[in-house]
């Protein structure tokens, strides 16, 4: 589930009905999701994974039951992964059950807008109250004052901290994103949109062709008509990573001046052939731009051993070097001194 705030919000606005959702809120030795993965349990069905197998499934029977008890308080129950719950991972996983009523639309609405704003990171939810779950908007380091240190500022990153009054569930709700500018609207980029759906991927998606982009894209795919798609990349934000596709080379060329002559992506790729890479470089070379800066440009993209050329495969390829580079961007925010001081996890 890409976005589970959204999707709660829209689940109770349009059928009103309570959902359950269950959060994985501690991970001891190896599991099958991470802390902040989670489901969403209504009487409609479920949205989302908390890894599957049968943890998931004793998972969705509790949240089942808490739907048709009532009104209940959060929960957190623990689960251990090895032979008695049909499974060998041999972790420890605590999950949060929490149920949602259609009078928590205000709050969840409210959330939706602070995040859009960048106004809230951390979202605090207490056992406390009996009937009406307790939810807070806090800085992340207001979280930290509170103890919540072991927020990591990765994706759908979640803590349990033990006060006093009760367990209070700690979330990161600001999504960390990667901005990506695609260029082109064929087959190849088409079916990368796809496959980059449920992924952290902001995406713009850029075309010169009148009618070339799709109807219907993913909510998180802004779609964008350019006679000339270079003239774009001054928009881009800071950091932003792009992906250079479109149908013809000399487009891809004009793009690629274009990122060059702007300099402040993080990371940016060009679909082709390695003869096609060659060329462009030499042209980039002559043209004046340091050798330094285009061998920023990666060129052919997609990871090694994929030989296939149908533009799934090719996405499939390309997706996954995306994947690669996010984890390591990842690894590297997290290893930054002030992060790593942030989230040692210490005794509440």
């Amino acid at each position: 589930m890409r976005d589970w705030l959204q999707a709660l919000h829209d689940e109770l606005k349009v059928h009103g009905a309570p959902v359950v959702r269950v959060v994985v809120a501690v991970v001891r030795g190896s599991a099958p999701r991470e802390p902040g993965a989670c489901m969403l349990v209504s009487s409609a069905g479920e949205l989302g994974t908390i890894g599957g197998g049968h943890l998931e499934f004793v998972a969705t029977r509790s949240a089942r039951d808490l739907l048709d008890a009532g009104s209940r308080p959060a929960r957190l129950d623990r689960f251990s992964l090895g032979a008695s719950l049909g499974q060998c991972c041999g972790g420890i996983v605590e999950l949060w059950f929490q149920r949602y009523e259609a009078c928590e639309l205000a709050f969840l609405a409210q959330a939706l807008h602070a995040r859009a704003a960048g106004e809230a990171a951390v979202m605090a939810t207490s056992m406390e109250a009996e009937s009406a779950q307790k939810h807070r908007w806090l800085s992340q380091d207001a979280a930290l004052r509170e103890g919540a240190h072991a927020l990591d500022g990765g994706e759908g990153s979640a803590v349990v901290v033990h006060h006093a009054s009760g367990p209070t569930l700690y979330e990161l709700i600001v999504p960390r994103e990667v901005s990506l500018w695609l260029f082109g609207a064929g087959h190849v980029a088409k079916a990368l949109v796809n496959v980059l759906a449920p992924l952290p991927f902001g995406i713009t998606w850029i075309d010169s062709r009148e009618g070339m982009l799709p109807a219907g894209s993913p909510g998180h795919v802004r779609c964008m008509h350019s006679a000339h798609p270079g003239d774009e990349v001054p928009d881009m934000d800071p950091g932003a990573w792009a992906l250079v596709m479109t149908h013809s080379h000399d487009e891809d060329f004009s793009v690629c001046e274009a990122l060059l002559e702007d300099g402040r992506f993080a990371w940016a790729g060009v679909i082709g052939s390695q003869p096609k890479a060659t060329r462009f470089r030499q042209r980039l070379v002559q043209r004046g731009y340091a050798r330094e800066a285009v061998a920023r440009l990666a060129m052919p993209i997609g990871i090694d051993g994929i030989r296939s050329k149908a533009p799934a495969a090719i996405a499939v390829a390309v997706a996954a070097q995306l994947l690669q580079l996010r984890e390591a961007r990842t690894q590297r925010e997290d290893a930054t001194p002030a992060r790593a001081a942030a989230t040692v996890p210490r005794e509440s």
